[in-house]
């Protein structure tokens, strides 16, 4: 009679991120991975599955699929388990997250906001193009590395065990990114170019996926609802402005690759998708940024248009930015003033989309000279839309916005530089 193979749990269970069958034969995982938000479908019904999509994408293809370097290779076991361990929580990295916690939970609790399933899915595919680093998957060919949550996922912050313990919400947070944007990639460049996830609501999953080039200014722009197609647009301009034929053969690997994810796990690969064109619907002004405001409106209640057109608030923030003098600054911030009064009667009467506009308007200018400003209007609009978890990172951000150093990694281990570099007290 064969014994009865008592099998390893796997840390993350049902969460589990590896779909390997051999890592499946090996480990427990008690129930099969579901997709959040997604239908129960039959088992005879499989091709509707998103989970038996994803392990048939992963198992039928083969080298003979993608010739010389594949972008899909299947991991084996021993990689499987490497990937396994680089997962693993350290108790040390923060004793302040609770034990037994899944990945996207701990990623709910130290970003303070939930993650979609394609920051998952896209991981998973960066996996299959490199194994031993999924992070710098895309950075030989088109220029991007994942951060931001990506950090946490690959287990980077594990290593370090110092006092100073990081600021998630800080991590990869550029100056000009308002509490509503989150960064998931970037590409080392001088217009600071990266994308990131761009939420309405703090307790909702994302709008869309946004690039900004925070050397140049605070403008968004809408690179489709999913990573994949963020991704795809990025593609396709590499390939309108690369001359070089093996760089554009590279390319066009990691693009046929990303296509075929894509289409079997159902992300739409455009820029605009139904979605999107939903979302944009409810935009009640495009503000600074470019990216859309979106609040609640019942009737005529919940927005108000700011008393300045965008020309004329540009004008006088200008004005206020480059006064030469203290009295000087103090006579142009009067018309500010009165439209932070206005804003006042605005809140008193419901309409918190008005705050909210001239807060984002102040923080998309850039200028420090309006911080305090802003703290005094936006975090209170934030609080009365009921997305305190923005007005939290806002004031985080304000106390330290930077345009160097953005990855906490970076900041945290200058301090355990300093920390052991210190003579111990005697």
């Amino acid at each position: 009679m064969m014994a009865f193979e008592v099998k390893p749990q796997c840390k993350y269970g049902a969460n589990c991120y590896r779909k390997n069958p051999d890592h499946l034969e090996k480990f427990s995982h008690h129930d099969s991975l579901k997709r959040p938000n997604m239908i129960e479908e039959d088992e005879e019904n499989d091709e509707l599955n998103p989970s038996t999509k994803k392990s048939r994408l992963e198992n039928e293809f083969t080298l003979d699929d993608f010739p010389d370097e594949s972008p899909l290779l299947e991991l084996s076991v021993e990689e499987e388990d490497y990937l396994q361990m680089f997962h693993q929580e350290d108790k040390d990295e923060d004793p302040s997250t609770p034990e037994g916690l899944d990945m996207r939970e701990e990623l709910k609790l130290k970003f303070k906001m939930e993650m979609p399933q394609d920051l998952f899915d896209f991981w998973e595919f960066c996996c299959n193009l490199n194994t031993m680093d999924p992070t710098q998957a895309l950075v030989p060919t088109l220029g991007l590395q994942l951060v931001g949550p990506y950090d946490v996922i690959s287990g980077k912050f594990r290593k370090h065990k110092g006092k100073n313990k990081p600021c998630y919400v800080l991590h990869w947070r550029y100056f000009y990114d308002p509490p509503e944007f989150q960064t998931v990639m970037m590409k080392s460049d001088s217009t600071l170019h990266h994308l990131g996830y761009y939420r309405d609501d703090p307790k909702e999953l994302p709008a869309f996926v946004g690039v900004n080039y925070a050397n140049m200014n605070g403008v968004i722009r809408q690179q489709g609802d999913n990573l994949f197609a963020a991704v795809k647009l990025h593609i396709n301009k590499l390939l309108r402005s690369i001359k070089d034929a093996d760089a554009i053969v590279e390319i066009q690997r990691v693009d046929h690759a990303l296509t075929e994810w894509a289409q079997v796990l159902g992300y739409a690969l455009t820029a605009e998708s139904p979605k999107l064109k939903e979302r944009n619907k409810r935009v009640v002004t495009k503000s600074f940024h470019g990216a859309g405001l979106v609040v609640p409106v019942h009737g005529d209640v919940g927005y108000r248009e700011l008393p300045e057109s965008d020309a004329n608030l540009k004008k006088i923030f200008k004005k206020i930015a480059e006064a030469k003098t203290d009295e000087e600054r103090t006579a142009y911030f009067e018309p500010l003033q009165e439209i932070m009064t206005y804003v006042q009667f605005a809140n008193d009467e419901c309409d918190y989309g008005e705050g909210y506009e001239l807060g984002i308007d102040m923080f998309s200018y850039g200028d420090p000279i309006f911080h305090k400003a802003i703290t005094n209007v936006l975090p209170l609009a934030y609080h009365l839309l009921d997305r305190s978890e923005f007005a939290e990172i806002l004031e985080l951000h304000l106390s330290d916005r930077r345009h160097t150093d953005l990855s906490q990694l970076v900041l945290v281990e200058k301090s355990e530089e300093t920390e052991e570099n210190s003579p111990g007290l005697l």
